[in-house]
Formats: C-alpha cells, sequence, structure tokens
C-alpha cells in the first residue's frame, strides 16, 4: 500500500458525492412534477486485496474508496391536488397506471394527467394509452383489459317498455260512462274524467310523444284508464280518432285498461290493456316519419303500465303504487323507461376506476373501469424517463386488479398526485454531500503535498 493509493480513494469519494448532487439536482428540479418519485442514492465501501496479518491474527484488507451501490425510488405517497379536468387522476394508495404505446409497449405510472385523443383514447401526455377494464354492449363490466376509449359520443334513443305510476284518486269522485266519441271530443270535461296525467314516451328512433292519460269513475271502486295521444303522430282503427285541424290538433284512443280497488281503497285487479291499433297489439307511432315513408319506427310498440302491485292480479299488498282514497287525486311519482337519442357530454370516474358517460338525454351508461397494477417489489420497477417505469426482473410479476379492492389503492377524479420530493430534507443532503465533496478533493489535495515532500527528499 503506498500513499499514492489515497488519491484514488478520495476520486471515487469525489465520483460518488457528484453523482448522489446529480440526483439531489434531479430531485429538486422535479420538486413539481407529477408523480415524480424521490431518487435516493445508496453507498458502499470498497476493498482490495489482503495486506497482511493484524495483531489479533485477523487479516489487514486495504480500503479502496467509495462506490454507488443503487439509486431507489421512493414510493411514499405524494400530496393529492385538485384540478378542473375530470380525466386528471390521482392514486391514493398501492398500484400503478398502466400505459401502452402504439408499438405494444407496456409502461407504468403514477402520474395521471390524461386527455382524450384524436382518435377517443385517453391518453397521456406522453402519447400512451391508459389501460382498463372493458365493457359490453349493456355497460357490464367485463374481465378484460384494454385501451380505454371515449368513441361511444352517440347512444341510440330507447323505446318505452314501461309506464309506472304512483298517487291517489279521488274516492269521491262521481261515477260516468263516455262513449269513445264523447272521450275524444272533450277528455278533460270533469263529466268525462276526474283526473289526467301527461307522460313523454319515445319509439325505437328515439322520436317524443305525449301522451295523456284520463283515469274515469265508471262505477263504486273501479276506474277507467284512457291513454290518448295527437291523432297525426299514431295509426289507430277507425271510431278511435278525431282528425287534427289546422288549428285545433286531433285525439286518438292508444290504449284503454281498468283498475279495481278494495272497499279500503287499496289496489285490487288490474285489467290488461286493449290497444286500438289494426291488430290490438301496441301503439303504432306513426310520425315524424313523412309521408313517403309510412312504415311506422315501432310498429306494434307494447307499453306495460304499472299501477303498482295489485292484490288479486299482482299477489301484492296493494299499498305501493296507485290508491283510492277520500284525499283529492294527485299523482306522487311518474317514471318511464324510454329516452330520445343523446350525444357524451362529460364523464366522470367513481373510485373503483369506474368510467361514466353522462348523455345530453339524461341517460348514464358504463364506459369501462381504470385498472391498476402493483409488484411485489415496486422499487426493482426500471425508471426509463417521462414519468414512467418498465418491469424487471428485480420488480416481479405485474398484479392487476380494481382500484379500492384488496391491497389496490382508490382513484380521485379531478385530482393529481404531487411529487413526493421535500425539499427541505433535499438541502439538507446536498450540504451533507458537498462537505463530503470538499473533504475528498482536500484528500487530493493533502496527498499532493506530501508527494511533492518526497520529491523534496531527493534535492
Amino acid at each position: 500500500m503506498g500513499i499514492s493509493s489515497a488519491f484514488f480513494s478520495a476520486t471515487s469519494g469525489i465520483n460518488a458525492m457528484s453523482r448522489a448532487l446529480s440526483e439531489i439536482g434531479n430531485n429538486i428540479a422535479n420538486a413539481q412534477t407529477v408523480g415524480y418519485k424521490t431518487r435516493n442514492v445508496s453507498f458502499g465501501d470498497l476493498f482490495g486485496a489482503t495486506i497482511g496479518g493484524g495483531g489479533g491474527g485477523g487479516s489487514l484488507v486495504e480500503g479502496r474508496g467509495v462506490r454507488v451501490l443503487d439509486i431507489d425510488a421512493s414510493f411514499t405517497q405524494g400530496s393529492l391536488q385538485s384540478t378542473a379536468n375530470a380525466l386528471d387522476l390521482a392514486i391514493d394508495g398501492d398500484g400503478f397506471f398502466e400505459l401502452h404505446d402504439s408499438a405494444g409497449g407496456i409502461f407504468y405510472s403514477r402520474a395521471g394527467q390524461f386527455n382524450v385523443s384524436s382518435s377517443g383514447n385517453i391518453e397521456s401526455p406522453a402519447g400512451l394509452t391508459l389501460q382498463g377494464y372493458q365493457v359490453d354492449s349493456t355497460g357490464s363490466i367485463l374481465s378484460t383489459i384494454g385501451d380505454l376509449v371515449l368513441t361511444t359520443t352517440q347512444q341510440p334513443g330507447n323505446p318505452t317498455t314501461t309506464i309506472g305510476m304512483s298517487g291517489n284518486l279521488f274516492s269521491q269522485a262521481l261515477a260516468a260512462n263516455p262513449t269513445t266519441a264523447q272521450l275524444l271530443a272533450d277528455p278533460a270535461n270533469p263529466n268525462i274524467s276526474q283526473f289526467s296525467q301527461g307522460v313523454r314516451v319515445y319509439d325505437s328512433q328515439g322520436s317524443g310523444h305525449d301522451l295523456t292519460m284520463y283515469f274515469t269513475k265508471t262505477t263504486a271502486n273501479t276506474w277507467t284508464y284512457s291513454v290518448l295521444a295527437n291523432s297525426s303522430e299514431v295509426t289507430v282503427t277507425a271510431g278511435n280518432f278525431i282528425p287534427s285541424t289546422p288549428t285545433t290538433p286531433g285525439n286518438a284512443l292508444v290504449a284503454q285498461g281498468t283498475l279495481g280497488f278494495t272497499t279500503a281503497g287499496l289496489l285490487d285487479t288490474e285489467g290488461a290493456p286493449t290497444y286500438f291499433n289494426a291488430g290490438g297489439t301496441g301503439i303504432d307511432f306513426t310520425s315524424p316519419v313523412g309521408a313517403t315513408n309510412p312504415t311506422a319506427p315501432t310498429p306494434n310498440q307494447q307499453i306495460t303500465f304499472d299501477f303498482g302491485t295489485s292484490i288479486t292480479t299482482d299477489g301484492g299488498t296493494g299499498t305501493d303504487g296507485m290508491l283510492q282514497q277520500g284525499s283529492p287525486s294527485v299523482l306522487l311519482t311518474l317514471d318511464q323507461d324510454g329516452f330520445a337519442n343523446g350525444t357524451l357530454v362529460g364523464t366522470s370516474i367513481a373510485e373503483d376506476g369506474t368510467l361514466t358517460g353522462n348523455f345530453s338525454n339524461g341517460v348514464t351508461e358504463s364506459l369501462g373501469q381504470v385498472s391498476l397494477t402493483r409488484f411485489i417489489n415496486p422499487h426493482g420497477l426500471q425508471a426509463v424517463g417521462r414519468n414512467l417505469f418498465v418491469q424487471s426482473s428485480d420488480s416481479g410479476t405485474p398484479l392487476v386488479g380494481a382500484p379500492d379492492s384488496g391491497s389496490f389503492g382508490k382513484i380521485f377524479a379531478s385530482t393529481l398526485e404531487t411529487s413526493n420530493v421535500d425539499l427541505g430534507d433535499q438541502l439538507v443532503e446536498m450540504i451533507r454531500m458537498q462537505r463530503g465533496f470538499q473533504a475528498n478533493s482536500r484528500i487530493v489535495t493533502t496527498t499532493n503535498d506530501l508527494l511533492g515532500e518526497l520529491v523534496n527528499l531527493g534535492r
């Protein structure tokens, strides 16, 4: 061992401190980078060959300096920051977003800045596509993982199949038995119907049609409901419509049924509705189809009228729908299952990663579910820049699952995970590495002075 070996030990220290300072600088530079994880440098000592035995029987090993053993990312949770972008996603807990490039490369990231590309893909700023569970035509989540795409910008209309309602019919109303002609001519006359309610329904092409239901008490505890439409929008058999005029729209009777109540005013029976189209099987909507195309968009569209679970007909209690009581007639609830066509106007993402589309027709539909990937040893992932990691032999096999399940973290929309860099810690480490660099530099200058003295001995 010679004095010149101090040069090499000090040089290794200078190189190690320089490498550490470089990582500290990188950490500080990324203090505002979304999803960035602090990188820490680990050192290890270097030893050379055995140079002799020690007094205690042990061998003496020459120290050769220091080296960088590892540069390890710290995957501690970063702070969560709210944003105005619904596709900004933050993971609270364990897991990574899985991203694919156009060549099929697989990457992982904690940075959740996403937007929609021109092709409808949910992409990162680097152009990588977010992966997640796919959905079928009914909006049910499948187990298949693929690109999350927002290409469902339109939703076709859905025909009405059920109209449901609950409320009360005035038990003291006077009975009446109007003819069809009287009903069509003046349905709102209190001597013809004692209560009415309008409802908008939809055909198979998403066109809306306004129906009005008129309730007529015919005998004690028995009511008839008559469903009328604009005669210019439907086709019914002769005698069941009054043609419209330029100033007055005509009425058409499209369906009629009966309701029976117990002496206590509970819904007891519901007669199956009679339809007044040619086949007696439904409602034939013909408008807005033009005269050159008279085919109905929904021929024989059957609509079920649900007034609750009647006692005799349905085997129910007769209390959860229409009642006949002494208070004035009133409708409490009204719903129907049809809707017009709509366009995608917004999205929302739940904590379990479910991506829901909000359409202009008021309908919501599941468009997919963000998946998360975790690793047994995330510290073994290899950083490749742009907030991306790739799998390595040290990271282990990726485990894929749904957010907020098992060991996977939750997803927060309109939120980003900020960098986990602690500037205070980094500045302290910078001072430590600076002092280490200065001390090693001092070894070099001191060793140089000593070697100068050796040279001077020969003078």
